[in-house]
């Protein structure tokens, strides 16, 4: 099949795209406002950008708390979501008040971090303390309702000393969430390890 996005349809119950580009991480990301209330919120368009400095992304369509706050205070947290935390990480993104705390609808414990305000999250094995360095507007089909992506250059970095194996991080053993098309998800239990030069011979 073939179909230009916006022009043509495709044709299909659903629309296919984000079932193309998978899987996605999820980035738990949290912020705080002007007034220091607190805002957790879950987002499949979440990745690394880049290395040296390390840099992730979260992209955020229509009017959410996180782009907001981003924007006003030039921070967030991003935390990788692990499998066992799915019911917590759903409740997160109910559509609640603005205002209301996230974490405590869904019965988290805030820690402090050690870089910028927002709360790290109790239970999550990697946080990653973020300062804003960019947000890149994105279309919109409501002008009320801005898209955004938000780069963060990663200030401070947690890694709990449970998923380090032989001085590696071990994602098998708190199996990470990824989002996949439509409803469905993916937890990364099993790794294989490729060495490109092998190949080379």
């Amino acid at each position: 099949m073939f179909y230009e996005p916006g022009k043509t349809a495709h044709n299909l119950p659903h629309d296919p795209f984000k079932a193309c580009v998978a899987p996605r991480p999820i980035g738990w990301i949290s912020t705080v406002d002007t007034d220091g209330r607190p805002n957790l919120a879950p987002y499949s368009f979440f990745n690394a950008v880049h290395g040296k400095p390390p840099m992730v992304m979260f992209s955020s369509a229509g009017s959410m708390d996180s782009l907001a706050n981003a924007r006003a205070t030039g921070e967030f947290v991003a935390a990788v979501a692990p499998k066992s935390m799915l019911r917590e990480i759903n409740f997160c993104s109910s559509p609640l008040p603005h205002g209301e705390d996230e974490f405590e609808y869904a019965g988290l414990e805030k820690l402090p971090a050690k870089c910028v305000k927002p709360h790290l999250i109790k239970g999550v094995p990697i946080h990653m303390e973020c300062e804003v360095f960019q947000i890149v507007d994105l279309p919109s089909e409501n002008p009320e309702k801005p898209c955004a992506m938000v780069i963060g250059t990663v200030v401070g970095l947690h890694i709990d000393d449970a998923i380090i194996r032989d001085g590696m991080v071990d994602i098998t053993l708190f199996e990470p969430l990824a989002r996949l098309g439509y409803q469905e998800y993916a937890s990364i239990s099993e790794t294989f390890t490729v060495r490109r030069e092998d190949f080379w011979k």
